[in-house]
């Protein structure tokens, strides 16, 4: 099992490297898109691991419209 250590490791980062990065996305960014732009990436990234392991996604619209039907 890898750890976060190991993980660090693995891309040779560092503890000072990883507060610099960190301060660059924050300035791109700023503190109120931040949230924002963490759930896009990590919606990104699911939706390729799941095109990855061969699953299909169900269509939104699909979903959007079993919510509405129910809300009626």
């Amino acid at each position: 099992m890898m750890t976060n250590a190991n993980i660090v490791a693995m891309f040779g980062l560092g503890t000072t490297e990883l507060i610099i990065i960190l301060v660059i996305v924050v300035m791109l960014f700023g503190l109120g898109k931040l949230p924002k732009v963490a759930k896009e990436l990590g919606s990104g990234v699911r939706g390729f691991q799941k095109a990855l392991n061969g699953e299909e996604e169900e269509e939104p619209a699909e979903e959007d419209k079993k919510k509405l039907e129910e809300d009626d």
